[in-house]
C-alpha cells in the first residue's frame, strides 16, 4: 500500500493511461479522483475501482473551461478530505487544424495550449497550497516525445507539452522547499487494446525493433507514475522520466 493516506486527483483518466493509473493509485491504497467529461465512462471506472475495494470518486470536468478547473479541486478536497497527489494527463486533441505553424489554426493552437499547458497550471495553482497544508506532495504531469524532439505537423500540441515541461521544472524549483514535488513522464509507443488489436507481425517487429526491452504497456507508465507519486521518490523533483524501453536510446542508434 505505497500510497496508503494519500489522496490523488488524475485527470483524463476514464480512459487510457489515465484510468490505469487510477486503478493503480487506488490498488496502492489511495483515495482517487477520477475525472473525465463522460460521466458514463468515469461512473464505469469508479465502479471497478470499488469493487476491488479501493475508495474513489467522480467529478465530471470539461479542462477547456477555465472556471471548472479552478471549482474542481476544492470539490474533490470537500468530498475527499484533501490533496496530496496530482497527474495532469489530461490531453487536448481535438479543435480545429493541426498542423505545421503556417498551417495551424488559431482554434487548435488555443484549444491545445488551453488543455495541455493552461488547465495543469490552474490545477496546480489551486492544488499546491492544499498539498502545503498537509505538508508534502507530487505532482506528475504526463508529457511527450514531441515535446523535445522535431515531430512534423503538430505545431500547437508540441508547443503545449514543451510548455508543460518547462511548467514542472519551475514549480519544482519554487515548491521543492515546502515539500512539493513535481516531476514529468514522457511514454514511448504504448500498446493500446484497440488500436493495436490488427497490428501484423510485421509492424510489431517494426515497432519492438525501436525498443531496447519491449513494447510498454499502460501499465507501465502507470509504475512510473506510481513511484514519483509515492515517498519513495523523495529525493526526486524536476525530471522527465521517459517509459520508452529506451526507443529514444535505440532510435538514436539507427541512425
Amino acid at each position: 500500500m505505497r500510497l496508503a493516506g494519500e489522496i490523488a486527483l488524475v485527470t483524463g483518466s476514464t480512459s487510457g493511461l489515465g484510468k490505469e493509473i487510477a486503478r493503480l493509485f487506488a490498488e496502492e491504497g489511495a483515495r482517487v479522483a477520477v475525472t473525465g467529461r463522460s460521466a458514463e465512462r468515469g461512473k464505469a471506472v469508479v465502479d471497478a475501482i470499488l469493487s476491488a475495494g479501493g475508495q474513489a470518486a467522480f467529478f465530471a470536468i470539461d479542462l477547456s473551461e477555465l472556471d471548472q478547473c479552478e471549482e474542481l479541486v476544492p470539490r474533490v478536497v470537500e468530498q475527499l478530505g484533501g490533496l496530496t497527489i496530482l497527474v495532469n494527463n489530461a490531453v487536448g486533441r481535438g479543435g480545429g487544424v493541426e498542423g505545421p505553424v503556417t498551417q495551424v489554426s488559431l482554434e487548435s493552437w488555443e484549444t491545445k495550449l488551453r488543455v495541455n499547458l493552461t488547465a495543469a497550471a490552474w490545477l496546480c495553482r489551486a492544488a499546491i497550497p492544499e498539498m502545503a497544508k498537509a505538508g508534502h506532495g507530487s505532482i506528475v504531469n504526463v508529457s511527450t516525445r514531441a515535446a523535445e524532439r522535431g515531430t512534423p505537423g503538430l505545431a500547437a500540441y508540441t508547443a503545449s507539452k514543451g510548455g508543460l515541461n518547462a511548467l514542472t521544472r519551475s514549480i519544482a524549483f519554487d515548491y521543492g522547499r515546502q515539500g512539493i514535488r513535481c516531476n514529468s513522464i514522457t511514454p514511448g509507443y504504448i500498446l493500446h487494446e484497440s488500436r493495436d488489436r490488427d497490428m501484423t507481425p510485421a509492424d510489431r517487429a517494426r515497432r519492438e525493433a525501436q525498443h531496447l526491452t519491449r513494447l510498454a504497456t499502460a501499465r507501465d507508465v502507470a509504475y512510473a507514475a506510481l513511484f514519483l507519486a509515492s515517498r519513495e521518490s523523495e529525493v526526486i523533483t524536476g525530471i522527465d522520466l521517459p517509459v520508452s524501453g529506451g526507443s529514444t536510446t535505440a532510435r538514436a542508434l539507427s541512425f
